[in-house]
């Protein structure tokens, strides 16, 4: 089934159009009208209201509605890391308004902030195909989902089959980063400086969500460490990658949930049970593989 995603300046006045001309695509919630959608999309779980099961020519897809100012959000400061997450894998933007620089330079964005946070996960040395798949793991990372109804190989297999769909999204930024990580797609492996100023540099270029976790756990002892005391602490800290991956795994561990019980809510009974199965059944093959 493919996916989509639609940001839009008014969830609410989007919804209406979509709700005339497409009634079919909804449950029973639409019978609460826009606003009560809207409301939904805005104020439970990752702000994206997602309509599921939709027969096309092409067969069924999903498609998702968010808010550009919670996209932008999501993208920039990794609120939930829902869509954020996806970004993180290639996929084809179907359209991009040229004149959106708040978005363009927030995808942008997105990608500098995963490379930074999968250079703290990794070794000195690393494989390409390593990078890749710490890159595309990072919003499964505390996905309930992926212990029941997901196929356990799921982010090996987006990774095996996008190789240069991966290099050509990354290596524009990896060489940008060249001061501090060089990858040779020839060997397929990198190497990276590991030293405290460099880790520095990429945790001064975390996402304001993951930074403020790292501030929460360096103030467990109830001292008031402020954002630069922190950093440079944990930049020394040989751990802090734990640190680091508890911190994503907190925050895809909320908006997976949340997002998983609104969908059964916007998806109906019937369909949430179909799409539930389907699941189950991808997860069921791969594990007898």
């Amino acid at each position: 089934m493919m996916d989509f995603i639609v940001a839009v300046r008014d969830p609410q006045a989007w919804h209406q159009v979509n709700m005339a001309q497409n009634p079919k695509h909804y449950s029973a919630l639409r019978l609460g009208g826009p606003h009560f959608i809207s409301r939904m999309q805005e104020n439970w779980g990752a702000k994206i209201y997602f309509n599921t099961l939709i027969p096309t020519h092409e067969g069924m897809i999903k498609y998702g509605v968010i808010s550009h100012s919670s996209l932008v959000a999501d993208l920039l400061d990794w609120d939930t890391l829902y869509v954020a997450g996806r970004l993180h894998k290639p996929v084809l933007m179907l359209h991009k308004a040229p004149e959106d620089e708040e978005l363009h330079t927030a995808l942008k964005l997105n990608l500098f902030s995963a490379v930074h946070t999968a250079l703290l996960l990794l070794p000195e040395l690393f494989s390409e195909e390593q990078l890749y798949i710490t890159l595309a793991g990072l919003s499964y990372a505390g996905d309930f989902r992926m212990y029941v109804g997901e196929d356990q190989n799921k982010v090996k297999n987006i990774v095996w089959a996008q190789m240069e769909e991966f290099r050509s999204l990354y290596m524009p930024i990896l060489k940008e980063l060249e001061e501090y990580v060089i990858l040779d797609s020839l060997q397929g492996m990198g190497e990276q400086d590991t030293s405290p100023p460099a880790r520095l540099y990429h945790l001064s270029m975390l996402p304001k969500r993951l930074q403020l976790m790292l501030i929460r756990e360096w103030n467990k002892d109830r001292r008031s460490r402020d954002l630069e005391d922190v950093l440079r602490a944990a930049a020394h800290d040989t751990d802090v990658e734990d640190v680091i991956l508890k911190g994503i795994q907190d925050i895809v561990k909320i908006s997976s949930l949340t997002q998983s019980v609104k969908g059964i809510l916007t998806a109906g009974p019937i369909k949430s049970v179909k799409y539930s199965w389907s699941k189950v059944k991808k997860m069921w093959k791969s594990l007898q593989r």
